[in-house]
């Protein structure tokens, strides 16, 4: 009758949030399949655990018990999980960056320059992650600093911007404006748009442009996880996307052209870390990335 620490993450999710909707896209899962993975923890340990109904989803005894055993658990679990990243790391000086989209802006080179100067010896290996996870791996550990978009929706996410441009949007060769030298946001406010995956939550909504729409909900013509994925949709002219102004030209390829959008907030690139996480080599990295955006950068607190 054992559990998966897994299952008991799903479960502490549920419990804090209370609601599965929230639950599912902090945890970057569908709703059914949450739905599933506690029904499955319920039958393992023979207790009901939730009640629902179509209003509110509410604790019971057995839940409110197992609620803080799972939590001091995961927290232990975390802990020894830190404590063993932290060894295997100083042994093997490698650290494990996620990515979103590509870095460009020339900044990757600078950053490892400045890395190498405060940790000689270390290697840096770069993941892509897919867009539904806003955090690039941070949240359940698979990377150990990440370069992402804001917004993100993770309190224990600490970042710094690296860059802020303006959003471009990317349309099809064929597409009206597609002379345009530069677009309002209203002229394109009703045109179809590729989406990140729900998971990816306010990031989401950023490249939406949600808040510029005045109520309206944009029309999704498509959900992407990968650039390669949206921008196969957009070249097909099924759909617009926006992007950042630095990717405009990383991403520059036959039958899509990208223009500049007025009306809308800029877009930030910054790197990120868990807040929690004090090991020098993740400092170091943070500081590199700061000294490569602006060589007058400060650097991060090491107390705590």
């Amino acid at each position: 009758m054992d559990a998966h620490l897994r299952d008991l993450r799903y479960f502490v999710a549920v419990a804090e949030e209370l609601n599965f909707t929230r639950a599912a896209e902090r945890l970057h899962l569908s709703q059914p399949a949450l739905s599933k993975q506690i029904r499955g923890l319920e039958t393992t340990l023979r207790a009901k655990l939730f009640r629902r109904d179509r209003r509110q989803v509410e604790l019971t005894a057995a839940g409110t018990a197992l609620h803080a055993v799972a939590r001091s658990l995961l927290q232990d679990w975390n802990d020894g999980v830190a404590v063993v990243a932290d060894a295997a790391a100083r042994d093997a000086r490698v650290l494990r960056v996620g990515t979103l989209t590509s870095i460009g802006r020339a900044l990757y080179p600078a950053i490892t320059d400045q890395f190498a100067k405060r940790q000689p010896g270390w290697q840096v290996e770069l993941h892509t992650c897919g867009w539904g996870d806003p955090t690039a791996g941070l949240q359940d550990r698979a990377t150990d600093a990440a370069f992402v978009w804001l917004p993100i929706d993770a309190a224990e996410i600490e970042t710094a911007v690296l860059a802020t441009e303006r959003r471009f949007v990317a349309i099809s060769a064929r597409h009206p404006l597609a002379d345009r030298q530069i677009i309002e946001f209203s002229e394109i406010v009703n045109e179809p748009v590729a989406a990140l995956p729900a998971s990816a939550g306010s990031q989401r909504d950023f490249w939406l442009a949600v808040d510029a729409r005045a109520g309206r909900a944009p029309r999704v013509a498509a959900e992407v996880s990968a650039a390669d994925e949206k921008f196969e949709v957009v070249s097909s002219g099924a759909a617009i996307t926006l992007l950042a102004e630095g990717n405009a030209g990383i991403y520059s390829r036959e039958g899509i052209v990208c223009i500049p959008v007025t009306g809308l907030e800029p877009a930030r690139l910054a790197i990120a870390w868990r807040r929690s996480d004090r090991r020098p080599a993740v400092r170091d990295f943070v500081q590199a990335c700061r000294e490569a955006a602006d060589p007058a950068a400060e650097p991060p607190d090491r107390s705590g």
